[in-house]
């Protein structure tokens, strides 16, 4: 965005830094996508080191999210990075882990220390499709065999570089992740599965359906700190909300939602934080990369910007982001 000429303002209408609008509404985080071998610079090793010192310099923890893909990885797509594509399952592991030490030490040589690390993203279906997926003709944890070693390959990987840094596992769709006591960290667990954390995204705005009927987002935000307090009994861990975002095209809506949803995750002491995702976007900005997206996703050519950034379309934080504000 700042590349394209993008700018951001504070309270008073003033151009700003990003981080320092973002720490100006509460926010004192950043999450940093990574992917193996992207097109172009963006979310490789240098601009995550670089993004990464920013937030560090404004005072700012850091949580890596590793994708272990050359895209956007997410319930319905978990691309194999291309120069991975011809490794069985020990080799990619292998992959998994030089890939994940080697953008953890890049981060240590410059000073940065994440305080969290996400090993995949959304991975309700497994990671690193097919080697990592989730076998679902099998039954149980041995459903996860595939996804765990590659999973803990990460895992492992982590602690070897920050050994105090949080890892956390993660899934999309909090409203239904706490269904049958969060089944999905059971099984994982009982395959040998390690995480110090789980992660949830949460979209309430996103024409969620629940026993195959409309919810509200009201019902959403309810059902999601339901499923953040039931998976945090049953594996006795807390739980982050990685992802949310609302739709910023119904602004009052959105921002009766993002309240309603802050409030009532700032009272779960299970929940340890909240990452809204992305919020910095706006004015129908898009990166050049959504122009054509039939490499990574076949049968589609080019994507929409995304709807849900939580900025004005002057570069200001909108009234969603009121709901981080520390009070």
């Amino acid at each position: 965005m700042e590349k394209d000429g993008k700018k951001f303002k504070n309270s008073k209408g003033n151009e700003a830094g990003l981080l320092s609008v973002l720490s100006e509404v509460g926010m004192n985080a950043v999450r940093l996508r990574v992917w193996v071998n992207p097109d172009g610079d963006w979310c490789a090793k240098k601009d995550v080191v670089d993004k990464a010192k920013r937030a560090k310099e404004a005072g700012m923890d850091v949580m890596i999210d590793f994708h272990y893909s050359d895209f956007f990885a997410d319930p319905g797509r978990q691309l194999k990075p291309s120069a991975w594509k011809d490794l069985n399952l020990s080799e990619t592991a292998s992959k998994v882990s030089d890939h994940t030490k080697e953008i953890l030490t890049a981060l240590k040589d410059a000073g940065v220390t994440p305080k969290w690390v996400q090993v995949g993203n959304e991975t309700n279906g497994g990671m690193i499709w097919d080697t990592g997926k989730i076998d679902w003709d099998k039954s149980g944890s041995d459903r996860y065999a595939n996804y765990v070693k590659v999973s803990n390959a990460g895992y492992d990987a982590v602690k070897q570089v920050f050994p105090d840094a949080s890892v956390i596992v993660h899934i999309a769709n909090a409203f239904e992740a706490g269904d049958y006591d969060g089944w999905f960290f059971k099984e994982f667990k009982e395959a040998g599965g390690k995480f110090d954390i789980v992660g949830l995204s949460h979209y309430p705005m996103d024409n969620l359906k629940k026993d195959g009927k409309p919810i509200s987002w009201k019902e959403a935000n309810t059902l999601a700190i339901s499923s953040i307090k039931t998976i945090a009994k049953k594996q006795s861990c807390k739980v982050m909300i990685c992802e949310v975002g609302v739709k910023i095209a119904q602004l009052t809506e959105a921002t009766s939602c993002m309240k309603d949803f802050m409030d009532k995750a700032k009272a779960a002491e299970e929940c340890i934080g909240v990452f809204y995702w992305e919020p910095e976007v706006y004015g129908g900005w898009k990166p050049a990369i959504y122009k054509d997206v039939s490499k990574y996703v076949p049968g589609e050519k080019e994507w929409n910007a995304y709807d849900m950034g939580a900025f004005n379309s002057d570069g200001s934080a909108s009234t969603i982001l009121d709901a981080f504000k520390v009070k």
